[in-house]
């Protein structure tokens, strides 16, 4: 940002140079070089620690791997990519007939299994059985049930469903194709239309500036000169470099550290966003602006700054 602070008292200096006549000598160009370092310094400082920035933000979502429960080939796709779905739609059918037929065999095999039950229990009423044989065609109807219910729960699951409301992307199944229910091999990847959440990295020495509810303004890259209203949410309270895991190796610190940014999570309240809500796909890149409640005579520089740092954005993305 210092940059652009530079441009803009440049072009302040030569205007006043030309309205004022001012001569250029040593005298007048040294005051106008240190004066603009002590202005934009002191500036950059008190803006830079009241109103932090970060120009390192991300639209963030969370995906579900769809991972079938029952192995078998598909029969039908019933969705297109990218395209939104609701809970309990259908993604694909795999071909049931298989589990049908296992279905109708367990429940053959158990209404046999219960005549032979209610017949040890005439034979015991009359004294013409034991109640050992009684025990031993209860037990064989329980585990047949259990069979059986377990049959039908595969049968009904050749059918998949969507367990949240978003989409399927990259959809690459077809029928004829023969699916597994591993987790290393998932059908598609779906992707939670209710998990998108934007987070900003910020620097560790803005935290005393970072607070619940300060307003804030989150520039997307996909979509120059637009600036969105927002507002902070909370701050994760760990960092990924300080995970400590059980390994058989103790600490080395011999190589290079380093000191991490604290992720800081945003709720866009612009009412103009959902009009281009369509436009910024999940994982966008942008910029994100806090302003703190200290300092509110210097905020305004800093809604300028992101503000040209958008209009940069038609001719050279700003990738922090």
């Amino acid at each position: 940002m210092g940059w652009l602070l530079m441009l803009i008292y440049n072009a302040f200096c030569m205007v006043l140079f030309r309205v004022f006549k001012i001569p250029l000598t040593r005298w007048t160009l040294s005051t106008a070089v240190l004066g603009g370092v002590f202005i934009i310094g002191t500036l950059l400082s008190l803006m830079n620690y009241q109103h932090p920035y970060s120009a390192v933000s991300r639209n963030y979502f969370t995906t579900t791997p769809i991972i079938p429960d029952v192995k078998g080939r598909i029969i039908s796709v019933d969705i297109k990519p990218n395209t939104p779905v609701k809970a309990g739609d259908i993604l694909f059918k795999i071909d049931p007939v298989p589990f049908q037929y296992k279905v109708d065999s367990l429940a053959a095999q158990l209404k046999t299994l219960k005549i032979d039950l209610d017949r040890s229990i005439a034979l015991l009423k009359r004294n013409a059985g034991n109640q050992k044989d009684v025990d031993a065609a209860r037990a064989k109807v329980g585990d047949v049930e259990g069979k059986l219910g377990n049959a039908v729960f595969h049968l009904k699951h050749t059918i998949v469903r969507a367990k949240d409301d978003g989409y399927a992307t990259q959809v690459f199944i077809h029928e004829g194709l023969y699916v597994v229910s591993t987790p290393l091999r998932p059908a598609m990847v779906f992707v939670n239309t209710d998990s998108f959440i934007y987070v900003a990295w910020f620097s560790q020495n803005n935290m005393m500036r970072l607070k619940a509810g300060s307003e804030a303004e989150i520039a997307f890259n996909a979509i120059p000169g637009v600036i969105f209203s927002a507002e902070v949410l909370h701050f994760v309270p760990a960092l990924a470099e300080g995970e400590l895991q059980a390994t058989g190796n103790l600490l080395d610190v011999s190589s290079k550290l380093q000191a991490g940014r604290v992720p800081v999570t945003f709720k866009i309240t612009d009412p103009n966003f959902l009009e281009y809500a369509g436009m910024i796909p999940g994982g966008a890149f942008g910029q994100t602006a806090v302003y703190s409640e200290e300092g509110a005579q210097v905020a305004f520089l800093r809604k300028i700054l992101i503000r040209m740092s958008s209009w940069m954005n038609y001719l050279l993305p700003f990738t922090g």
